[in-house]
């Protein structure tokens, strides 16, 4: 195949904490994307033997290390959602190690796939604006009040505890503005896999389009 019948369609996948953004990226990798989950690099990263581990642990102090020789990330989390100067800090070391290892998959993924669509999932895309380095950006979004008892039952916390890890994020109106596709998970899972069907079958249409995107279809 030539080069100019090559295509590959770059997506970031974000959204809120705790409205199914994970569930949706499982779903778009069954349907033919390939799915760069950025929470599971930086496990790796601050796993033991992670070269995330050291400049962490540098950062933050000896607390921060687990008994097995990465990062407690338990520990760690409790710091920098408390905090923004610290969140701030724990991304100005990991972010630039995140972006180079999603970097190197999709470029695996691009070379065996020359037609294919490429997703990164993460968090905070919007927060760092990491948004801007993809062509397309789907947002998932849900209910606020549905959100926050999601999040109570998904990591045990409490209401304040979970409300301030809702406010570390940028507000939903704000991702949705940006997004060129939403997808809400406020009903069923059925409803919510019907709408990531729709959306994938534009992400398919707008492969083709390459290298001639057009704009925004949403937001």
């Amino acid at each position: 195949m030539s080069d100019g019948e090559r295509r590959l369609l770059t997506v970031g996948l974000t959204g809120g904490i705790a409205c199914g953004r994970s569930t949706l990226g499982r779903l778009f990798a069954r349907l033919g994307a390939c799915v760069i989950d950025m929470d599971h690099v930086a496990h790796a990263l601050l796993a033991p033997g992670g070269t995330g581990v050291e400049p962490v642990a540098a950062a933050f102090g000896a607390g921060v290390r687990a008994a097995g020789g990465g990062i407690d990330r338990g520990a760690l989390g409790s710091l920098v959602f408390a905090d923004a100067a610290a969140r701030a800090r724990l991304e100005a070391i990991l972010h630039p190690m995140i972006i180079e290892e999603s970097d190197r998959r999709v470029r695996v993924f691009s070379d065996t796939h020359p037609r294919g669509i490429a997703m990164v999932d993460a968090a905070l895309l919007v927060e760092t604006g990491g948004w801007r380095r993809y062509q397309r950006l789907v947002v998932v979004v849900c209910d606020p009040a549905l959100q926050l008892q999601r999040l109570m039952a998904r990591d045990g916390l409490t209401e304040p505890q979970a409300r301030a890890r809702i406010a570390a994020q940028s507000p939903m109106a704000e991702k949705i503005l940006l997004a060129d596709y939403v997808i809400d998970t406020s009903g069923t899972l059925a409803q919510s896999e019907e709408r990531a069907h729709e959306v994938y079958a534009q992400l398919r249409e707008d492969l083709e389009m390459l290298p001639d995107l057009s704009e925004r279809r949403e937001g």
